[in-house]
C-alpha cells in the first residue's frame, strides 16, 4: 500500500520540483541583469573620470605653456639693446608672426595661424614645441613614481606680434578693424608691443586637445 501511494505522488512532486527550478532560473536572470547594469554604470563612470582627467591635463598643459612663454618674453626684455624683441630676432626668431589680416597665407581660412588657433585636431605646422622653463622638459615622459602623469604629445605654441600698444579707440590700434599689427601708428608707447600667445596641448589621450590664448605686453626695443 505504501509503495502504491509513493508512486502515485511522484508525478506531482516532480512538477513541484520543476516550478522551483523555473523560479530559481528567473531570479538568476534578474540577478545577472542587475549585475550587468551595475558593471556598465561602473565602466561609464570610469570613462567619465578618465575623460575629466584628460581634459584637466590638457588644460594644465596649455596653461603652463602660456605662462612659460610669457615668462620667456618678460625675461628677454632685460637685454633689448643686443636682441630686440621682434619677430625674426632673438627669442622670437621662430614661430612668431606679425599680425596682418591681409596675409592670406597666415590669416586666410586655411592660413597657418588660423588653422593653429581654430582647428579641433592636432596641428603642428608653424608652431614651436614648449619644453619647459629649462628647455629640456619632455612632457610625454612620466615623472619618477608617477607613470600616468604624462601628456600624449608635447605642448605647442605660436606668438603673434599684434603691434604697438595703443589705447582703445586710437586710430590704428588693436581695437580698430583692419589694424595691421606692427604697421599700426598713432599715439602710444612705441617701444611696447602686444603679443598674442596661442598654446595647444593634449591630455594623456591624444584625442583630448585644448587651445588657450593670452595677450602679453612687453618692451620690444
Amino acid at each position: 500500500m505504501s509503495d502504491a501511494r509513493l508512486h502515485s505522488r511522484s508525478p506531482r512532486m516532480l512538477q513541484q520540483r520543476g516550478v522551483v527550478l523555473m523560479v530559481a532560473l528567473i531570479f538568476l536572470i534578474l540577478l545577472t541583469i542587475l549585475a550587468i547594469g551595475a558593471s556598465g554604470r561602473s565602466l561609464l563612470q570610469e570613462r567619465m573620470a578618465g575623460g575629466l582627467r584628460n581634459a584637466g591635463q590638457a588644460d594644465m598643459g596649455a596653461e603652463t605653456t602660456l605662462r612659460g612663454v610669457e615668462w620667456k618674453l618678460w625675461t628677454s626684455t632685460t637685454n633689448l639693446v643686443a636682441t630686440p624683441l621682434l619677430c625674426g630676432s632673438g627669442v622670437l626668431s621662430g614661430s612668431c608672426y606679425r599680425y596682418d589680416p591681409s596675409n592670406s597665407a597666415l590669416y586666410g581660412n586655411s592660413g597657418t595661424v588660423t588653422k593653429f588657433r581654430n582647428s579641433g585636431t592636432w596641428v603642428t605646422a608653424g608652431a614651436a614645441t614648449y619644453s619647459g622653463a629649462d628647455g629640456n622638459t619632455d612632457y610625454t615622459s612620466p615623472p619618477t613614481g608617477q607613470p600616468t602623469a604624462k601628456l600624449a604629445k608635447n605642448p605647442l605654441y605660436m606668438i603673434e606680434d599684434m603691434g604697438v600698444e595703443l589705447p582703445p579707440g586710437v586710430s590704428g590700434g588693436l581695437h580698430e578693424s583692419g589694424a595691421t599689427g606692427s604697421g599700426g601708428g598713432g599715439a602710444g608707447s612705441t617701444s611696447r608691443h602686444v603679443y598674442r600667445i596661442t598654446a595647444r596641448a593634449t591630455g594623456g589621450d591624444q584625442n583630448t586637445v585644448r587651445v588657450q590664448e593670452s595677450t602679453f605686453a612687453a618692451k620690444s626695443n
